[in-house]
């Protein structure tokens, strides 16, 4: 497909006839209906032209739909109206995004056309810094470093449970990718949204009674009608409060670094697509594999998500809290996983055939040592960190004034166990520059990061989120958690935990 048409109109001409034959009779529908309902909330024709809509595309099949459906209303206005909106597309990247996510990105953009169309502009924001996509833009370090700190500093409170350790900091990143972009070079006027109102509504009133529950401010019923910049507010205060109690309350420049952007525009309104189309994959297969080119990567494509590697190496984790802690086989623990993750698939009504290579990738008498060979490999490729790394946040024995230490080091470096007071000492304030670079080395964390965890709480192994401390506020909503049973000691009966994951 040529991405060089000669004029815009042509372009734009020719893409609009290709997505009418990719999109199906009830889709097109849906399009035609949401962009009559989009020219009537941006204004006449005279108005449309001078107005931009924000498109979030994460790189995973459902936003690389929406990119799709929402590129059609804007040909569709252009070919009815002689004149059409801009929009404004951006992907938050964070370092469990492979380069097959970008390379997606960028295939669907191609498809689109996009590239050559003066009323697309296409973002990539890495943490704080906001740039024009480029398919081959390195990595940036400094986002690479603070998510390896969030998800050290998360997971050894809790075990290496999926949800916490991943997605808590990621999912702040995401919505101050949306501030960031909202606010960009004279910001935008309309978000677009595959959400319901009741959902966005839901969602909005979890996110104040999580942070009445924490102790953030909360807007007064007539501060609400502020909007995006609102919203966008109290889950600063949100985040600031997280990042408070996971880096430590003295940690500031940490603290400052993860703030989300809320000075966005007070026009800015939503407007969802959701009455008006399906998110189901298995509906728009042919528009999403063949038309946008989107390939579901061996690393990229991970049980629900098909833009991170984090969920594989959530189950990493879980076989190697279930070898270490429970003495049960490593398969044994990615087994356990993975049949959490499929029967997450199904709530989400991901269709068979994806969940079926999911079964097929983890089945096997050779899967097990292939898939820990692998994600060994892509934390230390990604994050830096080694698999002993790994093994320590799932022993989690620095938080809570040190409650697993002793057993900790007995089982994973028995050469210190009679050292362990002077560790303890140690995290207490002492000094000894020769267990500091031990510790580090054990761990991938600082010291003063490990004395931020010996002062910290620890969640129980059942997974109980009744503690009330924030890592269990934040989870208890979660719908994103399954019980199990399973043997944490070899010589007892399987009893219940509570683990998350994607």
């Amino acid at each position: 497909m040529s991405t060089t048409i000669g004029s815009t109109k042509a372009l734009r001409e020719t893409t609009l006839d290709e997505l009418f034959e990719v999109l199906s009779a009830e889709n097109f529908r849906g399009v035609r209906q949401c962009a009559e309902r989009m020219r009537e909330e941006l204004g006449d024709e005279p108005d449309i032209a001078g107005k931009t809509v924000l498109v979030a595309y994460g790189g995973g099949k459902d936003s690389a739909y929406m990119l799709a459906f929402v590129r059609a209303i804007q040909l569709l206005l252009y070919r009815e109206h002689g004149t059409t909106f801009t929009m404004r597309v951006v992907t938050n990247r964070h370092a469990g995004m492979p380069y097959a996510v970008m390379a997606n990105v960028d295939r669907s953009y191609r498809a689109l056309r996009l590239y050559d169309d003066p009323q697309c502009h296409m973002l990539l924001v890495d943490g704080n810094e906001i740039n024009t996509f480029d398919v081959d833009r390195p990595q940036s370090p400094a986002v690479v470093e603070l998510n390896r700190t969030d998800i050290l500093m998360a997971g050894h409170r809790t075990f290496g449970d999926g949800r916490p350790t991943f997605c808590n900091a990621c999912n702040l990143s995401v919505v101050n990718s949306f501030g960031l972009a909202a606010a960009y070079e004279g910001g935008v006027d309309m978000i677009v949204t595959g959400d319901s109102p009741q959902e966005q509504r839901s969602y909005y009133m979890w996110i104040l009674r999580l942070a009445h529950k924490l102790g953030t401010k909360i807007p007064r019923r007539d501060e609400r009608s502020e909007g995006f910049g609102g919203f966008l507010s109290v889950i600063n205060d949100i985040g600031l409060s997280y990042f408070t109690e996971i880096h430590g309350k003295d940690a500031h420049d940490e603290i400052d670094k993860r703030a989300v952007t809320t000075d966005v525009p007070g026009r800015l309104g939503f407007f969802t697509i959701y009455s008006d189309t399906a998110y189901a994959s298995g509906d728009h297969w042919d528009l999403l594999t063949n038309y946008l080119g989107f390939v579901f990567d061996d690393l990229a494509f991970n049980f629900t998500e098909s833009d991170c590697a984090n969920p594989a190496l959530m189950a990493h984790l879980r076989a190697l809290r279930c070898e270490r802690l429970y003495g049960q086989e490593y398969a044994e623990g990615l087994a356990e996983y993975v049949r959490f993750a499929i029967s997450l698939m199904r709530s989400k009504e991901i269709p068979e055939r994806l969940i079926e290579v999911m079964r097929r990738r983890y089945e096997g008498p050779d899967a097990p040592d292939l898939m820990r060979a692998a994600m060994d490999e892509y934390a230390m490729d990604t994050f830096g960190l080694t698999e002993p790394q790994l093994v320590s946040m799932v022993y989690s024995p620095f938080a809570a004034g040190g409650a697993g230490l002793a057993a900790y080091i007995e089982s994973e470096h028995p050469d210190l166990a009679d050292r362990v007071p002077e560790i303890r000492a140690v995290l207490e304030n002492g000094d000894d520059d020769r267990l500091s670079g031990r510790l580090y080395d054990m761990t991938g964390l600082s010291l003063e990061q490990l004395r931020t965890l010996h002062r910290s709480s620890l969640r129980p192994k059942s997974g109980s989120t009744d503690g009330g401390g924030m890592l269990d506020v934040i989870l208890d909503g979660d719908p994103h958690k399954r019980t199990v049973l399973t043997k944490q000691d070899q010589a007892s009966e399987a009893v219940p935990e509570l683990i998350s994951g994607r």
